[in-house]
């Protein structure tokens, strides 16, 4: 793995309605992201936070029912540049979120240096909503669509191009929270999805097994995008959208390690770290241990 890591932090809490993600970034800073990736001797760039712009109010804009929507796409635009020049630099892009809308300007920074970026969702959630399918206008559960060139016109061209990534490019795991809309477009698009009924089932190691070996071939890089929710709420208790029935710690380290091994993955993000609602800043610990195992941190 790319031994020169720049470290973004993004306080976004816009894309959804609960306080207190935007204090994510700090959280696993805390809880020691920095230190754990320099004792595992990377080079840690550490660029601080992109300044977010609070609005007056949570009003729909542009005639559609998605909140903050202007804030949310301005916050994008700088994530894709700062990260499009951090890979222009060779930089590994490590983005602490704050809530999951932020993939949106990640893969729009990271994916126009691919021709075909893989990107495993790690998530409880699909986040393939539009404003059409949408239950709430909450933009963190609209990323993976918005990549795949599918949502609002402003939020899918951020960056001036369309789409990010390809769904026989994507691999979800950890499913167990999909709306209707989110399913249909599953079907559609053949999307691989790992349930947590598959992770029961199969087992992480012969699910992640399958995963790398799917997007080793057909990928020239894979984007990370693990929201803590995708863990069970009684291991990660500090995110927002929690559901009951995840992944298991001691499953999430060796898809981390199993990742690490494959040797694929060219950038990552960690989102949906809500301190409020945690437990003395558990889910930041959990995050980044997670990282750890991710970068080769290894007990012997």
């Amino acid at each position: 793995m790319n031994k020169n890591i720049s470290v973004i932090g993004v306080p976004m809490d816009l894309g959804q309605s609960r306080r207190g993600v935007d204090m994510g970034p700090s959280a696993m800073r805390y809880a020691g992201a920095i230190e754990k990736l320099t004792t595992l001797k990377y080079i840690v760039k550490d660029l601080g936070d992109i300044p977010i712009n609070r609005p007056v109010n949570n009003e729909s804009t542009d005639g559609t029912n998605l909140k903050n929507l202007h804030q949310v796409i301005e916050a994008n635009q700088q994530l894709a540049d700062m990260v499009d020049e951090e890979i222009q630099k060779y930089n590994f892009p490590l983005i602490l979120g704050g809530d999951h809308s932020i993939a949106i300007g990640s893969l729009a920074g990271i994916a126009k240096h691919y021709k075909n970026l893989g990107v495993i969702w790690y998530d409880a959630h699909g986040d393939l909503n539009s404003s059409e399918t949408s239950p709430s206008g909450n933009i963190h559960g609209m990323p993976l669509a918005v990549s795949l060139g599918i949502g609002h016109d402003k939020l899918v061209n951020i960056s001036d191009y369309v789409p990010k990534i390809k769904p026989e490019n994507i691999v979800i795991i950890g499913a167990r929270s999909l709306d209707p809309g989110e399913k249909e477009l599953i079907k559609e698009k053949g999307i691989k999805v790992f349930t947590m009924h598959e992770i029961d089932r199969l087992g992480m190691p012969n699910v992640m097994s399958e995963a790398i070996k799917y997007l080793k071939d057909r990928t020239d890089g894979v984007h990370l995008s693990l929201d803590l929710d995708g863990l069970d709420p009684s291991e990660a208790p500090g995110v927002g959208t929690p559901v009951l029935g995840g992944i298991t710690y001691r499953e999430s380290h060796l898809a981390m390690e199993m990742l690490e091994e494959s040797g694929m993955i060219t950038s990552a993000e960690f989102v949906e770290v809500n301190p409020i609602l945690d437990e003395k800043n558990k889910t930041a610990t959990v995050a980044v241990a997670l990282m750890g195992s991710l970068f080769g941190e290894k007990l012997n």
